[in-house]
């Protein structure tokens, strides 16, 4: 190219620009069309052919694939060297905590990921990567925030979900969902999807704070996506290694319900009084158990059943309601507070009982109901504030 400053040149005459190609697509890609997170969790036997499927699959030079893997054996090993004959750039991002569990990988590769399209999905094969096309495609076509691959959608299938058992838990906890979040889902016929693609510039990641493995709800309930389209598929069988389901994702995944419907604090008073119901079976079964088979007398009977329904609700609040805080108080200090609490509560509700019986003339059933709420509400704010207490993030000035 030259450059004149001749002041005698002509000057070309003024036209207008015109504009080639698609609204919104740079003529000249500079970033990649898409990009495949991943979340891990020991599934080394099933890098390679996840690999190459998605090779044969997608464009390389319009592709990226990353890994964000929370194993405890070698599958980062195993991604890079698969890798190395991969056409498609992969990269492999290694978390030693694991925060957020699956959902909190999810956010970590679309803070990584430079793609226009934000693709989702398992490394067990049970969502077909041959689908990845099609749900970018689909979203591009119709203008679409968030396409979801949906098992709901006409034609999907969901006969990958091995056992009568698995079917009924993802069954049941679709339509709870649904029903608890009537306005947000109304669009999508498959909450509980793990594969989705999502525009990159209609998405908020900081605007999310995912629990478990449920991300799409979150991102949907949070970040309100426009335009929501589905596009049907057939949820695979496993290809190789063992479902990572359990018990405890699933009562991950009732926290995050409640969060994201009830609020944090509110959720957790929920919770704290179902683990206080669920107390009522062991206290009144070692009360029966001291005063008829053992001829405890019922008073001292009474106290030592207490006793053990404490027990039980320490270890239910320690292991499922407040198990992200247990880091900021050793065992014993959380056991022994909690400990001296629940028995406190027999001081607060033996004289206030009384009180409400003989002073405000309440019947017995009332005035220990009240004592109870009460009581209830004293326990829950003293271990949310207390005994558990979040930690709170100091600034630092310069």
């Amino acid at each position: 190219m030259t450059i004149t400053s001749d002041p005698t040149e002509i000057r070309p005459e003024r036209v207008r620009a015109r504009l080639r190609g698609t609204i919104g697509e740079l003529p000249v890609r500079t970033t990649p069309r898409q990009t495949i997170v991943v979340p891990t969790f020991n599934e080394r036997e099933n890098i390679a052919t996840l690999l190459e499927r998605l090779t044969a699959a997608l464009p390389a030079g319009e592709t990226e694939i990353v890994f964000v893997d929370d194993s405890t054996d070698d599958t980062p090993e195993v991604i890079r060297q698969v890798a190395e004959a991969c056409p498609i750039p992969v990269t492999v991002h290694h978390r030693a905590n694991g925060a957020g569990g699956l959902g909190g990988a999810v956010v970590e590769g679309m803070r990584l990921a430079r793609g226009e399209w934000i693709v989702v999905m398992d490394a067990d094969l049970q969502h077909p990567p041959e689908i990845v096309p099609d749900l970018v495609a689909a979203g591009a076509r119709d203008g679409a925030d968030l396409v979801v691959g949906s098992r709901y959608a006409g034609g999907g299938s969901r006969g990958g979900l091995s056992g009568g058992y698995r079917r009924i838990v993802s069954g049941g906890s679709t339509v709870v969902t649904k029903m608890l979040f009537r306005n947000s889902l109304s669009r999508v016929s498959d909450p509980m999807s793990g594969l989705f693609a999502i525009r990159a510039s209609s998405l908020g990641v900081e605007e999310l704070r995912p629990l478990g493995y449920k991300i799409l709800l979150e991102l949907v309930v949070r970040n309100r996506p426009g335009r929501i389209v589905e596009v049907p598929y057939s949820f695979q069988p496993r290809h190789a290694g063992e479902s990572k389901s359990s018990m405890a994702e699933g009562v991950r995944f009732l926290k995050h319900l409640g969060m994201l419907r009830f609020g944090a604090q509110r959720s957790r008073m929920l919770m704290f009084g179902l683990i206080g119901v669920s107390g009522l079976l062991p206290n009144q079964a070692a009360l029966w158990a001291l005063n008829h088979l053992a001829g405890v007398h019922y008073l001292p009977a009474a106290v030592l059943a207490n006793m053990v329904a404490v027990g039980w609700n320490f270890a239910l609040t320690d292991t499922l309601l407040y198990r992200s805080r247990r880091s900021h108080r050793s065992f014993s200090g959380r056991f022994s507070r909690f400990f001296l609490l629940g028995n406190a509560d027999l001081l607060l509700r033996i004289p206030l009982l009384a009180l409400l019986v003989g002073g405000a003339h309440l019947g017995v059933l009332w005035a220990n109901l009240v004592t109870l709420v009460i009581s209830f509400v004293a326990r829950f704010l003293i271990s949310d504030k207390v005994i558990y207490r979040a930690r709170v993030l100091q600034q630092v000035t310069a």
